[in-house]
């Protein structure tokens, strides 16, 4: 089964939005394959598979039920293979690659397969893309860019519903030792750089 078969059998994934469009899911492949080099042993059908079907299922961040949709993800992502013919026996491994890739579900992956998709989205959320899509997450939810007198919070707590620029010490830092495999780690530390020369940057100008 090929990259194309994958995407072509469900053209809405060609309408998602912005930050979880077909591009993001052509990004967490990538990022994949780049974890892959160092896990042989991993299943690679299994890992693309669940890379492209992650979010079939997605619920906007404020959603209440927002925690469910990696599992309503799986089991929609297990029927539709089912019915293309994947082979039965990768089915399990998908379905648990997708249920648990997701920040919100908080649901530990136990298969390298898990662990490697969930590395791979959460690479996505880091670095220069990840910085871009965080701004465009923050501009639907309507959250301001940052407080207006105290973007690196000193006297205030944490809010990134309110605060855009906040997401990157409540979440973003956080995800690099998160990260299932060393490789994961190591790209994730180095995105994680690029946010916090950003964020310094930004606070520095916010000031002016």
């Amino acid at each position: 089964m090929t990259t194309d078969e994958l995407t072509a059998w469900q053209p809405r994934l060609q309408a998602l939005a912005g930050a979880h469009d077909i591009n993001h899911l052509h990004r967490v492949w990538r990022n994949a394959q780049a974890l892959l080099a160092s896990h042989p042993e991993a299943d690679a059908l299994a890992v693309m598979a669940a890379c492209y079907l992650h979010d079939l299922v997605n619920l906007p961040k404020n959603h209440p039920e927002r925690s469910m949709a990696s599992r309503r993800s799986a089991e929609l992502a297990r029927r539709e293979l089912a019915a293309l013919g994947f082979p039965a026996a990768k089915l399990d491994a998908v379905a648990h690659a997708i249920e648990t890739h997701s920040f919100s579900a908080a649901l530990p992956p136990h298969s390298i397969e898990a662990k490697l998709v969930q590395d791979a989205d959460r690479l996505d959320a880091l670095g220069a893309v990840g910085l871009a899509r965080l701004f465009y997450i923050a501009g639907q939810m309507g959250s301001a860019l940052a407080h207006p007198s105290d973007p690196l919070p000193g006297e205030r707590e944490l809010d990134d519903r309110a605060y855009a620029l906040d997401h990157i010490e409540v979440k973003l830092a956080k995800l690099p030792a998160m990260m299932q495999t060393a490789a994961g780690r190591a790209l994730g530390e180095a995105r994680m750089a690029q946010l916090t020369t950003f964020r310094a940057a930004f606070a520095q100008e916010w000031a002016l």
